[in-house]
């Protein structure tokens, strides 16, 4: 008897033993299914970016911002040309045509172009042609895609870009439109060949009728794309912002010890700091501020400082050399990780606009001026998208484009309300509306969703 149930005992053992091991075999096997469908089921993007990290540019910043945020969602690779937004090659990128890297899980294609003068129109285009045929062939390196997505950089060639990503891969293409060209060229006078401008609108035009959805960076923008087609089918569009990390960017104290070495370093001790940070270029008319500037180079207590490099930084040179502005400093590029640091050294930021920027651009330095929450000294057209933000939020000063009498005066304003509560006020403004509507997570999730639902 006890012998029957000892191999009863045992037998009962073996039977629930491999129970439990075939049920854990089968749970496995299904969480093993789970991801490996879950992996198969997300889906790839192409993203044609131009510049990307480690460059320099504001669209390069956002776009890494973009694609890591959005792993979670997608299979991302890059196509965009090697580090080069200053117009110089390393060499250690100057021996093959491509590059193939990854970068916190982007998959990136870099291509090789030649080394550009931003004063000099042809070694420029020679440049962006050599990106825009490189990322032609390099389509062809990335393998079967769902979606492809380009900005509006380089000009028109962003765009078509987008459409050729889109025939060639059988692909939704999203166009993202951070400039409208040409209605950009045309309102600063970079060209005014009609033929060449015509050519250029039926280009933009055409890409945007071919995008699946074409989103845009302004509510004056949505305005701009529904001009062009009229009375015709506007393409199937969306608005998001473009956005800050607002964990990068943030509020330091003026004795941060990095603050104060900045300031140190460039000559900005002890002075009330009225700042520009970003492209020194055609698009903010500089050299008119500059006449304006001119007006205050007796005053010894405050320093007028620009941070960053472009086509019209050497002009600027030369007139803050030529009319003697002593309280006129012109600082390189600072490294994004140093960024917090250089927009904390500003009492007051520029945020300006040349006339006839509305509805076509957006400045993204708005996002970093609320970011280090500093009051705005804004030139901006009525309407304009940063405008609307800063009359909603009441974070700044505005005055309209071209009016310099008008721009004088509301220097004299910020001046007659230094060292008062109403800076820090307008300051803490435009940072809480930042956190609540202008955030990276914010940003990104919009444009997820939208190219899900494309």
């Amino acid at each position: 008897m006890l012998q029957k149930e000892t191999k009863f005992c045992f037998l009962f053992y073996f039977v629930r033993k491999h129970w439990i091991v075939n049920l854990t075999r089968i749970w496995i096997g299904k969480r093993y299914y789970m991801i490996k469908k879950l992996n198969k089921a997300k889906k790839k993007l192409l993203i044609y970016a131009h510049y990307y990290t480690p460059d320099v540019a504001s669209t390069g910043q956002i776009l890494k911002e973009l694609a890591e945020g959005m792993l979670d969602a997608f299979d991302i690779t890059i196509i965009c040309v090697v580090p080069s937004y200053t117009g110089k090659v390393a060499g250690e990128y100057r021996t093959k045509m491509f590059y193939k890297e990854e970068i916190n899980g982007v998959k990136i294609i870099r291509i090789r172009v030649p080394e550009f003068s931003k004063n000099n129109k042809i070694s420029r285009i020679k440049n962006i042609l050599a990106y825009f045929f490189g990322a032609m062939i390099a389509t062809t390196k990335v393998g079967n895609m769902d979606y492809v997505y380009s900005i509006s950089q380089p000009p028109i060639l962003g765009g078509l870009l987008g459409v050729w990503g889109k025939w060639m891969k059988g692909a939704k293409y999203i166009y993202n439109i951070q400039d409208f060209n040409p209605e950009q060229t045309m309102a600063v006078g970079y060209s005014k060949n009609k033929i060449v401008l015509n050519a250029m609108m039926f280009f933009d035009k055409y890409s945007c009728k071919c995008a699946d959805k074409v989103i845009v960076v302004g509510r004056d923008m949505v305005e701009t794309l529904k001009g062009r087609f009229k009375s015709k089918k506007v393409p199937n569009h969306a608005f998001i912002n473009n956005w800050i990390d607002e964990n990068e960017i943030y509020p330091l104290s003026p004795d941060n010890e990095k603050v104060v070495s900045f300031k140190k370093k460039y000559g900005l001790e002890n002075k009330f700091v009225i700042m520009y940070s970003g492209n020194i270029g055609l698009y903010y008319d500089l050299e008119n501020l500059m006449h304006v500037i001119k007006r205050f180079k007796d005053r010894d207590d405050i320093v007028f400082a620009f941070v960053g490099e472009g086509s019209i930084l050497d002009k600027l040179v030369n007139y803050k050399q030529k009319n003697n502005l002593d309280n006129v400093k012109f600082i390189p590029y600072q490294d994004k990780a140093d960024l917090v640091y250089s927009l904390n050294a500003g009492d007051v930021h520029w945020c300006v606009s040349a006339k006839g920027i509305k509805g076509v651009s957006v400045p993204s330095k708005l996002y970093g001026i609320c970011g280090a929450q500093r009051p705005v000294l804004a030139v901006l057209e009525p309407g304009a998208e940063a405008r609307l933000i800063i009359e909603e939020t009441q974070c700044g000063y505005i005055a309209d484009p071209g009016n310099y009498k008008e721009i004088e005066t509301i220097i004299d304003r910020v001046l007659k309300d230094k060292g008062t509560s109403k800076l820090n006020e307008m300051g803490r403004r435009g940072r809480s509306y930042l956190e609540r509507n202008l955030t990276k997570d914010v940003s990104i999730q919009k444009y997820i969703e939208e190219i899900k639902s494309t």
